[in-house]
């Protein structure tokens, strides 16, 4: 007896609903209806009851069964052009009445739901059909009251999975919107007990069953967000609102069953044959029927109108009642009741995340949704989390992903519990956690910490708020443990934790932007000014960010002092006070509220001394124990609940008088709050100290005899102001205290929280007033404080797990940890931090190990550590290089590793202007800035014969360099690619962008680097240069530090070497580029070049010619800018060194040569530095005569510089033009004192153009205004001196030595009478005339007396007497030399005279002019020169 397509019917089941659905013509609705009447009685007629009635007697009347589907038959078709018009009802019911017959079997009854199944999935029945209402009410009540006889377990199961089909497509139909809410809570029910019973059936309906109600599940929440807002408002009077009082999940396992007396008994499926028999424990989706007054008939209304809001609720408290059941459901068979394994819960829970998943945001936007997720379902997900299941936990940690993401706002402290008590708890492998479920627990923490804002919100709502834990700190501290292999290997947990901290890094790194400036890290300043009520800071807007961010700073501030104050409070209470008072967190003279406050709200105090301190007899503390009952909120509590709350804040105390005080004033508040309920306060103390004594006889195994409920209720007679309180009340106040107990012990376990049912009573209590939660957004405003905590502990886990590791993926994990740490870093300014990343990364390199060059490449090449950590480092210089201090060092450690191993680029830093000047520069200078280190370097070329030797027999015994193999090269190359990718010459190049703090640290690093050896000092040196030249704009903060440097090299230096070469061209290098741009710097930067002439005999005869070089190069470009005399002493200073050195004496004269030419750069400051300079060429012997007859003619010329200035100072102020002849006189005098050195030169051309040039300088000047003392002083030093030394010259000296004197003594007569008639006017003004003019006559005796080879010369005997009378003559005529003259010139001069030429005087002054004499001897006449 079976369904002839029993087979094909089963397989049907599977299918999925929505590819059978599709809309059929009107007119064959007909057809379809009379088809399946033609397949339910054909299996009837199979059936051997329904078969007798047509064998026994032909005129017997059909049963009503048949009987119904023959009138539908008659009709079908007449209706067939008006089908629009008839109701379904009239031929469905036929089919219903079938299903719900006892006298059926199971294959009449299969195929009579296949028809309606039919009907519902081609839309037979859709929302335009007439009374389709009433028609689905009807299948709905038809199925989830089928009735058959049960022949054969197959039977019955394909019957099951045909009613599981009809209920889904119930569901899934378009009509479904007309499903009242109490029809919808029967499908549900009836799909449970079906999953419940086929647990002892087959797998295949098994797993039918729970798809289906998946599917169910799915159909009603996903239209949760649909509903209008309407429906949600008249939900709100007809349910009980869960929410508004705190309530804890109900315990007692025969509630979920019981039954309202309404007529309404749930769904059932009976089977005639073999009837189910359904434990009465197992919950059931309820709707209630009561209806008195007008609520009753809301409630009444509620059931009978379209789904929504209320049956919604009431399946989503039904699910989680499953999970109530399972507790408390004893272990048995799998068919009669709930086993407590896996299967239950993880289906419970699975139902649960799909209603979730589906509501979406709305679940949180009804109240009594809300209600049950934030007691109940909350509850159950801490008490499962806590499974030895990590299947389970994995499910749990999934729902409260998502409860995270869509409720996160409204969950606040349920989240924290369940982040502290269940996922740390675990994480941290407490209580003997599995393996399995610490990788569950890591792995939710790690999902949680990749959301975005999630770590921004843990900081902002519970690390800032005073009455939370530190989740965002306390996860760091433990992902960063967790991230540390301890003595084993490397496991997945590990890797989990490090990914989950990179989360929290790149979380944060990611809400930055490259090239963002953000405020340096603000310092802890929200001092609290004066004493502030730290419990009533309050936020404007926590919306708002310019309103919340103060705030939680604020906030933060606050917890930081109060935690410091918990730590002395648990130690001594009255330091705590002390402390706090210090802070300005508690007034300076304390008081009750401010004292409450702190013991209420302040998280981490211990309850014991919270407990002895509020039950302390003295007044202060009394006054205390009555402000801190007052800070709790018992409205719509019951007394039991009430009481735990209160107690879950502090341990009560032992001694008796002190629990009845703290119970005193638990029972003065709960009666003030709640007045209907007690007669008197003292009501409410009588049955609190009752309570109390309850618990302890309920919960206390000592005691063996146990209060029973009459004892109780007994024991509580008449305390109500002398009448007794509802037998209904104490009854379920000792049943909530005899099935949880009031923990009066705090749990001792030490940075692991539990979570007790009281802590659960007292968490929701608490969720009613703390601050609202803050939905971060980017939060960039807050990532300083929060990686202020986070940096530390990521870098060493970083650092740890890089050092163990050898995979390329954890490797590029770490490596893009520390990236993401170095942004942050860098963009608020940390630079501790970010040195702290380069000493940690620069260890990674395997550029520090002492290896050989060939091994240190090889290693490096192979090495992907080394290699990632390398570009890391020079990643975070060039990025961030701003904020490194000392971390400059290890940076340079790294280059000059590689420097080394010669796999830096030949021109590895350059400053601006190297490649415009690359083409004017010698060869010598358009060297490699940085030539790298071989392995090998080649001998030091030599120029002397013994050198050349040695290199001859050098090169003969020289072996042939082996060739490197394949590998080496593969090697090199790949190393240097790496090399390249790092981009080091930026460092340098870019150095000039760097904020100054870094750059000094910069130098100042390369400085120390440079102490290593010569190759990597001379190495450091080159980049200080390159870096100096780089930040021109800022020389003056690098200046001191590099002078000092390279002064001492220049210093020490006592033989020539590669290091005191780059100095000493570096600084000259310095110069030149520099003197264009700083002209405040100029003259420290020229007078830097001194430390050249300081440098060893040795060092400077090896560098004079380059070195002389460079400095024509200085001064061909900068000439225009110098313009002190110091500077230009420190030029001339080393160009006269030059005069006398083989090499240099060109370039040097070159230099001096376009100083002077044309006076093109004589200044007043540099004039007398460059003739003493000119000077030294003219006597040098080092070249030829023709360049000191240059330098000569350069002396003559600067003469024309004095004439020039002498003109431009008339029109000067008179007092400036007098310095100014002054200073141009003295000018003069040292000009003339130079040539005078020159002249008495041994070379004879030399000497004679020298006087020449001396007689054109004291004679040939024209326009220059010179002091009549000038001109004595020029005779004083100058002219006498002269010929003084010619004298002594021809006297002492070699006639070898000096040939033809007799030439230079008589130009140097010439001169001095030249001289003598040419200042003749000013001189005669002297008081120093007469000494003047003796010394003249003096001289011409003495040059008279001169003998060449034993004899007089006839060329001076000549020349003497003529240049005397000339003299004379002009004397005479100028009225200078009188007979009548008072200071006995006259008689001097005749005197001298008559030695020289006697007969002078006749010519001069015959004895026929006395009058003329006479006549002039009055007066001296001024003459005109």
């Amino acid at each position: 007896m079976g369904c002839p397509n029993q087979q094909s019917e089963v397989v049907a089941v599977t299918r999925d609903t929505k590819d059978c659905s599709c809309t059929p013509p009107r007119s064959s609705s007909a057809f379809m209806v009379n088809s399946e009447i033609g397949a339910v009685l054909a299996v009837m007629r199979r059936n051997v009851r329904w078969g007798f009635h047509y064998t026994e007697d032909e005129d017997q009347l059909d049963h009503p069964l048949i009987k119904s589907f023959k009138e539908i038959r008659k009709q079908v078709f007449s209706w067939q052009h008006q089908w629009h018009t008839i109701s379904p009802v009239v031929y469905l019911q036929p089919f219903l009445d079938v299903i719900q017959s006892d006298e059926t079997s199971a294959p009449i009854t299969g195929v009579a739901l296949s028809s309606i199944y039919k009907f519902l999935t081609l839309e037979v029945l859709d929302l335009g059909t007439i009374n389709v209402a009433d028609a689905l009410h009807l299948i709905v009540d038809a199925v989830t009251s089928c009735r058959f006889e049960v022949t054969d377990p197959a039977s019955e199961e394909v019957v099951l999975m045909k009613i599981l089909q009809v209920l889904l497509a119930c569901m899934k139909s378009k009509a479904s919107v007309n499903l009242s809410n109490q029809h919808v809570c029967n499908i549900v029910n009836t799909c449970f007990q079906i999953v419940h019973q086929a647990s002892s059936k087959g797998e295949l309906l098994q797993r039918t069953a729970r798809h289906t109600m998946h599917e169910l599940i799915r159909c009603i929440f996903m239209h949760l967000p649909d509903v209008c807002d309407n429906n949600q408002d008249s939900t709100q009077g007809g349910i009980s609102n869960i929410g508004d009082e705190v309530s804890v999940p109900d315990n007692d396992p025969s509630s979920a069953s019981k039954q309202q007396d309404n007529g309404y008994t749930g769904s059932k499926i009976e089977l005639v044959g073999g009837p189910l028999n359904l434990s009465t424990d197992i919950p059931e989706v309820k709707m209630d029927h009561e209806t008195t007054g007008e609520v009753g008939q809301s409630k009444n209304h509620l059931v009978a109108e379209p789904y929504g809001v209320p049956c919604m609720v009431e399946i989503f408290n039904f699910l989680c009642s499953l999970l109530n059941a399972v507790e408390y459901v004893g272990v048995g068979t799998r068919s009669n009741s709930l086993a407590y394994d896996e299967d239950v819960p993880l289906f419970a829970f699975g139902l649960i995340n799909s209603a979730i998943e589906l509501s979406g945001p709305s679940l949180g936007h009804h109240p009594e949704m809300l209600a049950l997720v934030q007691n109940d379902l909350f509850h159950s997900l801490m008490q499962f989390g806590l499974s030895p299941s990590s299947l389970i936990l994995s499910t749990v940690c999934s729902i409260v992903l998502n409860l995270y993401h869509l409720m996160r706002a409204k969950l606040k402290l349920q989240l924290e519990a369940f982040f502290s008590c269940v996922l740390m708890k675990i994480a941290v492998n407490k209580q003997g956690a599995s393996y399995q479920q610490q990788e569950v627990a890591m792995e939710t923490l790690v999902d949680l910490c990749r959301q975005p804002g999630f770590i921004h919100e843990m900081y902002a709502n519970y690390d800032c708020d005073i009455s939370c834990s530190n989740v965002f700190e306390d996860l760091a501290n433990l992902l960063s443990k967790s991230a540390f292999p301890v003595n084993s290997p490397l496991s997945a947990i590990h890797v989990l934790a490090l990914e989950g901290l990179i989360a929290m890094i790149s979380g944060m790194a990611e809400t930055i932007s490259d090239g963002d400036q953000i405020p340096l890290l603000e310092s802890d300043s929200s001092n609290l000014e004066g004493h502030e009520l730290f419990w009533n800071v309050k936020c404007e807007s926590y919306e708002n960010p310019e309103c919340w961010v103060p705030y939680i700073h604020k906030m933060k501030h606050i917890k930081k002092k109060l935690m410091t104050g918990v730590d002395h409070f648990n130690r001594d209470p009255k330091k705590g006070f002390q402390f706090l008072q210090g802070s300005c967190l508690l007034p300076e003279t304390l008081d009750p509220l401010g004292v409450a406050c702190f013991l209420r709200y302040t998280n981490g105090l211990d309850k014991n001394l919270i407990g002895e301190y509020l039950g302390n007899h003295d007044q202060f503390c009394v006054d205390v124990l009555q402000e801190y009952a007052k800070t709790f909120d018992f409205q719509e509590m019951n007394l039991d609940i009430a009481l735990r709350v209160f107690l879950e804040t502090f341990r009560l105390p032992g001694e008796s008088q002190k629990i009845q005080r703290v119970v005193e004033a638990f029972a003065e508040r709960f009666y003030e709050q709640s007045p209907d309920i007690f007669a008197n306060k003292d009501a409410a103390l009588l049955l609190s100290y009752s309570l109390i004594m309850l618990n302890t006889d309920q919960h206390n195994a000592q005691v063996k005899k146990k209060m029973t409920e009459e004892d109780f209720i007994r024991n509580n007679r008449r305390i109500n102001g002398g009448e007794d309180l509802p037998r209904e009340y104490l009854s379920e106040l000792y049943h909530s205290i005899c099935e949880n107990e009031i923990k009066m012990t705090p749990e001792q376990g030490i940075g692991v929280p539990v979570m007790t049912h009281d802590n659960w009573v007292g968490l929701i209590h608490k969720s009613r007033q703390t601050a609202p939660f803050i939905i971060c957004g980017s939060g960039v405003q807050i990532n300083n404080k929060m990686f202020a905590i986070l940096s530390g502990p990521t870098v060493a886990a970083l650092s740890v797990v890089l050092d163990l590791v050898d995979q390329e993926a954890v490797l590029q994990t770490c490596i893009d940890g520390f990236l993401d740490v170095a942004k942050i870093a860098g963009c608020y300014h940390l630079d501790d931090v970010l040195d702290g990343l380069l000493v940690s990364l620069s260890k990674f390199t395997s550029l520090l190990l002492p290896m050989s060059i060939e091994e240190s490449i090889l290693a490096f090449s192979q090495d992907t550590k080394a290699q990632k950590s390398t570009l890391a480092v020079f990643t975070i210089a060039n990025t961030y290089g701003d904020y490194i201090r000392s971390g400059w060092r290890n940076i340079l450690d790294c280059i000059l590793s590689l420097h080394k191993l010669g796999l830096l680029p030949a021109h590895l830093a350059r400053d601006a202007a190297d490649d415009l000047e690359s083409n004017s520069e010698p060869d010598y200078v358009r060297s490699p800035l940085v030539s790298p280190i071989k392995p090998a370097l080649a001998p030091r070329k030599s120029f002397g014969l013994m050198g050349r030797f040695s290199d001859f027999l050098y090169y003969d015994t020289e072996k042939p360099a082996p060739q490197p193999s394949e590998e080496q090269v593969e090697a090199q190359k790949l190393a240097t690619q790496t090399v390249k990718d790092c981009h080091i010459d930026s460092v340098f190049t870019e150095s000039k962008f760097l904020q100054s703090e870094s750059l000094l640290n910069l130098s100042r690093a390369l400085i120390l680097a440079s102490h290593e050896d010569e190759n990597g000092a001379v190495f450091c040196l080159e980049l200080l240069i390159t870096v100096t030249l780089n930040n021109r704009d800022r020389i003056m903060l690098l200046w001191q530090n590099v002078y000092e440097y390279i002064a001492n090299i220049v210093q020490s230096a006592v033989m020539p070497s590669t290091l005191v070469e780059k100095a000493v061209f570096g600084l000259i290098r310095i110069c030149r580029r520099l003197l264009p741009y700083k002209e405040e710097l100029t003259d420290d930067l020229l007078k830097s070049l001194q430390l050249i002439l300081k440098l060893d005999a040795r060092v400077a005869d090896a560098y004079c010619e380059h070195i002389t070089r460079e400095i024509m190069r200085l001064v061909k470009a900068n000439a225009g800018q110098i313009k002190s005399h110091l500077g230009w002493r420190t030029i001339t200073s080393l160009l006269s060194i030059t005069a006398r050195h083989p090499e240099a004496s060109e370039p040097g004269f070159e230099t001096l040569e376009f100083i002077m030419l044309d006076g093109a750069h004589l200044l007043p400051a540099n004039f007398v530095l460059c003739v003493n300079a000119a000077r030294q060429f003219a006597e040098s012997r080092v070249g030829d005569v023709a360049r000191s007859v240059k330098s000569l003619d350069l002396m003559a010329g600067s003469s024309i510089c004095l004439v020039k200035w002498s003109r431009e100072a008339v029109g000067e102020e008179p007092e400036t033009a007098v310095q100014l002849y002054q200073d141009i006189g003295e000018m003069w005098v040292r000009l003339v004192q130079a040539l005078r050195k020159v002249c008495i030169d041994s070379r004879e051309q030399i000497r004679n153009h020298a006087v020449l040039i001396l007689q054109q300088s004291l004679t040939g000047l024209e326009g220059i205004h010179l002091q009549d003392e000038t001109w004595v002083q020029c005779f004083d030093s100058v002219i006498f001196p002269l010929l003084n030394d010619l004298i002594e010259i021809v006297e002492e000296r070699s006639a070898k030595e000096y040939r033809n004197m007799e030439g230079i003594l008589i130009l140097s007569l010439k001169l001095l009478s030249k001289s003598f008639l040419h200042s003749l006017p000013s001189i005669s003004r002297s008081e120093s005339f007469s000494k003047i003019w003796i010394g003249v006559l003096s001289c011409m005796e003495r040059y008279t007396k001169i003998k060449f080879r034993g004899k007089r010369s006839e060329k001076i005997h000549e020349l003497v007497p003529e240049l005397l009378k000339n003299t004379l003559f002009v004397m005479k005529s100028t009225g200078v030399l009188s007979p009548n003259g008072s200071d006995g010139l006259w008689e001097q001069t005749w005197l001298h005279v008559k030695n020289l030429a006697p007969s002078v005087q006749s010519e001069v002054f015959p004895d026929d002019e006395p009058g003329t004499m006479a006549a002039g001897a009055g007066a001296v006449p001024e003459v005109v020169p």
